[in-house]
């Protein structure tokens, strides 16, 4: 269990100091010029303190950055103990109960600080394709909120918000993406980009899996029309996983956070895909999901934007 108590959420030194061993694990790095242990920490009261020079082009940096931490006001101890407590919450934790802990002066600031931290969980473009080895992969999808998008409809689930999840039985990796159309021409291109061919898909009966399961290694499906939820001919052809999923999302979207419209849909299911890749049951606790959490800031920046008389957004 987290000692909360440890000086790298109270102390903003000790919290530098934490962050630039996660961020610089061989050495410090120049994010101007790429050069490594060859620089020098500037001190003195006209530098604010974690302020080097690179010897090489001599310009100043600091740990955070190129991070989503860069240009923020915010203490970095309390930053660290807000991707703490993101991290270690099963269903989320709201921006209001963020704002409470860390004694943010709004709401608004503790919003942005999740969104930051959404973004640093959320996972790089290059990733390898799942069920690779010829392992199992599942492939389901969900609906949530309402989708300003979507035509009316008498259909409930039509003016819902769509979300694909893809889990990897044996990696126990869960990727989701936010799509506008349920139909093969908009699933195929995730599926062919983001599972190997030797893997076994396994999905319900819905026919827009149909022509795409052909080119995997095998397709297996369960008739959830017909009630049955694991296969009467091979009882690991079912979607129990993906449902375990779905079932996490479902009680921190409604319980936790409530509502979430879909321009910002993608940032929370990176959250929970974060955390259900990174959980427990797979050796990873509290403390190690933070510190992954926190290397994944690196890279990725969030500007907060309030256009005239818009609402306020968020852009990379």
């Amino acid at each position: 269990m987290t000692d909360l108590t440890h000086p790298i959420y109270h102390d903003e030194e000790k919290a530098r100091e934490h962050f630039e061993a996660i961020r610089w694990p061989e050495g410090r790095v120049c994010p101007h010029c790429g050069e490594v242990d060859n620089s020098t920490l500037l001190q003195g009261k006209s530098h604010r303190p974690g302020l080097y020079k690179c010897k090489g082009c001599e310009k100043p940096f600091t740990a955070t950055m190129g991070t989503v931490f860069e240009s923020s006001k915010l203490p970095l101890n309390k930053w660290l103990l807000a991707v703490h407590l993101m991290v270690s919450s099963k269903k989320g934790i709201s921006a209001a109960q963020l704002q409470r802990n860390l004694g943010l002066g709004s709401y608004r600031t503790a919003w942005f600080v999740a969104h930051r931290i959404r973004e640093a969980m959320r996972q790089g473009e290059l990733q390898p394709p799942m069920g690779g080895g010829g392992g199992d992969v599942e492939a389901d999808e969900t609906f949530i909120g309402r989708d300003p998008d979507a035509p009316q409809s008498r259909t409930p689930f039509r003016n819902m918000c769509k979300v694909l999840t893809l889990v990897d039985r044996k990696t126990g990796h869960a990727r989701s993406f936010v799509i506008n159309h349920l139909n093969t021409a908009t699933l195929a291109p995730i599926l062919r980009e983001n599972i190997a061919r030797e893997a076994r898909l396994i999905t319900d009966e819905a026919g827009h899996y149909r022509g795409i399961g052909k080119e995997f290694a095998a397709h297996g499906s369960v008739a959830h029309a017909r009630d049955e939820y694991v296969s009467r001919e091979d009882p690991t052809i079912n979607t129990q996983t993906i449902e375990g999923f779905f079932a996490i999302f479902k009680r921190g979207m409604r319980g936790i956070y409530q509502h979430c419209s879909k321009h910002h849909l993608h940032r929370y299911m990176a959250e929970f895909d974060f955390r259900y890749s990174n959980r427990i049951a797979k050796g990873v606790d509290d403390d190690e999901r933070a510190v992954r959490a926190l290397a994944g800031t690196v890279g990725k920046r969030l500007k907060y934007q309030r256009p005239h008389g818009q609402a306020a957004a968020l852009s990379s």
